[in-house]
């Protein structure tokens, strides 16, 4: 996801998460659906009120900011990857967003709705690097 910055151009990389990416594809009633262009969708949607909120923590191998991004303060905004996770679109990773995990799993949301590669399986049958399968700009 790109944000701005003072006014510099940033792309960060949302702590917790890793979703569905833009080009993947994912399964449900047998019928192969374009579950990354939803997630993408489902994440601009989101994030379309802005500004953002987000606190930088660290950079990850591919050279993006790391971060925790909300829609407003704590407790209004939404965290963003935690309701990604929680709509279906992304996985948790570790020990964040466990909970919201399992409410999209037992609710069928989302990449919950069928059958999909986790996004790291995804990009590693790709062959190519994450950093190069980023989806286009927002």
């Amino acid at each position: 996801m790109a944000v701005r910055s003072d006014d510099a151009r940033l792309t960060i990389r949302l702590s917790g998460v890793d979703a569905v990416e833009y080009r993947q594809l994912c399964t449900r009633a047998g019928k192969d659906w374009p579950c990354g262009w939803h997630a993408r969708s489902a994440l601009e949607r989101l994030a379309e009120g802005g500004p953002l909120l987000c606190a930088l923590s660290a950079k990850d191998r591919y050279g993006r900011t790391l971060a925790t991004c909300r829609t407003a303060p704590v407790p209004n905004g939404l965290d963003l990857g935690g309701e990604m996770v929680r709509l279906g679109w992304a996985v948790a990773i570790g020990d964040s967003y466990i909970a919201e995990e399992w409410e999209a799993r037992v609710a069928r949301r989302g990449i919950w709705q069928g059958g999909f590669a986790t996004p790291a399986d995804w990009r590693a049958a790709q062959g190519r690097p994450a950093a190069a399968l980023a989806s286009p700009d927002m």
